[in-house]
């Protein structure tokens, strides 16, 4: 449908190179956007590499940033506008997060550091602000009606249920990790509120589970996960998402499909979170 084209809009994913990132770019340049993506290196991997070759350097770049420093930031984005214009979407989805894996450091929850709090906060919310800061402020200055997604976790709405990592030798779902996401969405509806008047929309997309096909997730993990989510599919039965499966609705979010949506939070989790 035209109404979810993206044809001469230039896009801006960060976290770009990581988890979720390269499929989100996949989408978005199928869509017809040109896109750069945001992240901590230039060294691009052979996943991004395949779409830059498939779609050409002037529709596909990475350009290096810490989302933590507003100086970067601000370069990051004179460096988007240098090659390729302003961009009109913004796709928030660097973040930090603790696999599932026995060979993850853990800490029982009375003694988790006050400094692996903090960094749970400066990327996954503060890189965020910061980023919504600087690149809505260019939507605005520019006059363009754009679309700004964060990216935020059904574990903004539930707690993770420890019974899903008891086998894991005391491997605790860091509850920072939860409430950075809470106040992501939070956020999203603030931000929503305050750009709303320049036709800027600001929605979260918050993802359940997803399997990673790069590094795969704990066997047992995934066993109990999986069986909690509601939705079946005969060729899956009980499984966890697969990052392709959040396209269309980002596509959604970023294109005019969703022209008088704002402040809204749409979940993509099988029904987890119904439950």
């Amino acid at each position: 449908m035209e109404r979810f084209r993206l044809d001469g809009k230039i896009a801006v994913v960060t976290g770009a190179l990581g988890l979720l990132g390269p499929t989100f770019c996949e989408g978005l340049l199928e869509a017809g956007a040109t896109v750069i993506g945001i992240d901590l290196t230039t060294q691009v991997p052979e996943r991004f590499r395949v779409l830059q070759e498939r779609f050409g350097d002037d529709k596909a770049g990475v350009v290096r940033a810490d989302i933590t420093y507003k100086s970067e930031v601000d370069e990051a984005l004179a460096a988007c506008i240098r090659r390729f214009g302003v961009p009109a979407i913004l796709v928030n989805a660097a973040g930090i997060d603790k696999p599932p894996l026995a060979s993850a450091r853990s800490y029982p929850l009375e003694e988790i550091p006050l400094e692996v709090n903090r960094r749970f906060l400066e990327v996954n919310v503060l890189g965020t602000f910061r980023m919504m800061q600087v690149f809505g402020g260019a939507m605005r200055k520019h006059e363009i009606r754009g679309s700004i997604i964060n990216i935020g976790s059904q574990y903004a709405d539930v707690v993770p249920d420890p019974h899903f990592y008891d086998h894991l030798k005391g491997f605790l779902k860091l509850p920072i990790y939860g409430a950075s996401k809470a106040a992501l969405i939070e956020l999203t509806r603030e931000f929503a509120v305050h750009f709303g008047r320049y036709g800027i929309r600001v929605n979260a997309l918050s993802p359940g589970g997803i399997y990673n096909e790069q590094k795969p997730q704990d066997p047992e993990f995934l066993r109990k996960f999986s069986e909690r989510v509601p939705l079946v599919r005969m060729e899956y039965p009980h499984r966890m998402g697969f990052a392709h499966e959040l396209i269309g609705p980002l596509l959604f979010l970023a294109s005019e499909a969703s022209s008088y949506m704002t402040g809204e939070n749409l979940r993509v989790n099988g029904g987890f979170t119904a439950l």
